[in-house]
């Protein structure tokens, strides 16, 4: 198989690139670096399997060759990115997406959209079932990113429905893992970065909201199940084991050993008071549930940013 993926230097994006490789199939990595960086698919330069290509999304895409399959994972995914690139975040979830179909559309691939759970917003319904429509502020500063992802469920859909494509979606909880950036502003890399540095963890508000978190291998071998089928989704793809903000950050100085105090901060706007998956549809459609436990996964990402903080001190 031939595989594209845009945003395939990004955090998801190249573990994606670095399990399709693999598996024994081509990739073709597209990126504009704004979000992701070459070193994240460096090992994977090497490989005759593997191509990548700098582009933006919202410009132009031109694969030559055959495709079999289009994974479109471009786009800023953390409040510090959107929320300092908001009119891109909106583009790549319309124009991107738009172009990505339609690369999709002329090779006849099979097309996977990665959404979020972001869809669902600060949610009223618990836990989060994919018929659910949301409670989103679409003019809230996590608009940019919510809307843009909305937009580009319901484009793929219209595509499915009016060229007969074979797309799908699946909406993607909260991930972490090797390869997140120490400073893009979520919640774990943050928590991990300030515990190794000895600094007070942040935690927003009271701690109390939930966040339901999954490993990022668990989360590609879901992405990948998706991929093999004709199935439409939209299909949650993320632990159901639900935690707090504040448990997080004990576990993170625990898994740490930090000498680090906790310390609350504001809370964001619209910043969502729980989150969790209904995974019924993955494991019945795709025979899939998560494998890695919070803290086995906890200390391979402690692990990691240990020895890329290290590094680049």
């Amino acid at each position: 198989m031939r595989a594209v993926v845009t945003g395939g230097a990004g955090f998801l994006g190249s573990h994606l690139c670095e399990t399709l490789l693999a598996r024994g199939h081509e990739v073709v990595c597209l990126d504009n670096f704004l979000t992701g960086t070459p070193a994240n698919v460096a090992h994977l330069m090497e490989s005759p399997r593997f191509r990548m290509v700098r582009c933006d999304v919202t410009d132009y895409i031109h694969v030559p060759g055959p495709v079999d399959l289009v994974l479109h994972f471009a786009s800023p995914a953390s409040p510090v990115d959107y929320l300092q690139l908001p009119i891109h975040t909106l583009k790549v979830g319309s124009i991107g997406t738009g172009h990505a179909l339609g690369l999709a559309k002329d090779k006849g691939a099979r097309f996977i959209l990665a959404s979020t759970s972001e869809v669902y917003g600060d949610p009223q319904v618990h836990p989060q079932r994919e018929d659910y429509w949301g409670h989103v502020n679409p003019i809230g500063p996590r608009g940019v990113y919510d809307e843009a992802k909305r937009y580009a469920e319901a484009l793929v859909t219209a595509y499915r429905t009016t060229h007969g494509m074979n797309t799908g979606i699946v909406r993607i909880f909260n991930t972490y893992g090797p390869r997140m950036r120490p400073m893009d502003g979520r919640a774990i890399p943050t928590f991990i970065r300030q515990a190794l540095a000895g600094e007070p963890i942040t935690v927003a508000g009271d701690g109390l909201q939930t966040r339901s978190i999954c490993y990022v291998s668990d989360l590609v071998a879901g992405i990948l199940a998706m991929a093999e089928l004709d199935h439409p989704g939209p299909v949650n793809i993320g632990n159901p084991t639900e935690l707090t903000v504040a448990q997080i950050a004990r576990d993170v100085v625990e898994a740490t050993g930090s000498s680090s105090t906790i310390e609350f901060v504001p809370r964001p706007q619209d910043d969502p008071q729980v989150r969790r998956p209904d995974t019924t549809l993955a494991r019945q459609l795709l025979g899939w549930a998560p494998q890695v436990d919070w803290p086995d996964g906890l200390r391979r990402t402690v692990d990691h940013f240990a020895q890329a903080l290290s590094q680049s001190a």
